[in-house]
């Protein structure tokens, strides 16, 4: 092996470690400033646009009160076609360029994730 098949090696690592930092790994600088639930009616309401990822990435909500999210999905991209928060056991199909609501009600302050069906966007609940 030459000097140039170390430097290919060497530069196709570098690229799959981004990869993987960047989906897997980063946290966004709009993630710290998450916004509180909107009440409507006493639940506690967000809008999240999709496309390429959940806008906003967290949100912050009361625990043992009802919320309601309207993912509002802006694409046709494959993987954002579905939203699954596992703590809450919910999968949902969510319709290109349309907007589907998801109700929930976190039973005690934590933080609860959810992701698209292929675990490559990622948001968090976060019950206070």
């Amino acid at each position: 092996m030459g000097t140039l098949d170390f430097i290919i090696i060497a530069l196709a690592l570098a690229l799959v470690a981004w990869v993987n930092w960047y989906f897997f790994l980063a946290e966004r600088a709009h993630a710290a400033a998450a916004p509180a639930a909107a009440r409507a009616g006493g639940v506690q309401e967000v809008t999240i646009a999709v496309e390429g990822g959940y806008e906003p990435r967290t949100i912050r909500v009361r625990a043992g009160e009802p919320v309601r999210l309207v993912f509002d999905r802006r694409e046709n991209a494959s993987c954002s076609e579905e939203v699954v928060f596992g703590d809450f056991g919910i999968r949902k199909y969510l319709p290109a360029f349309e907007k589907t609501v998801v109700e929930l009600t976190p039973p005690r302050p934590g933080t609860y994730d959810f992701t698209c069906g292929m675990s490559m966007l990622h948001g968090k609940l976060v019950a206070e």
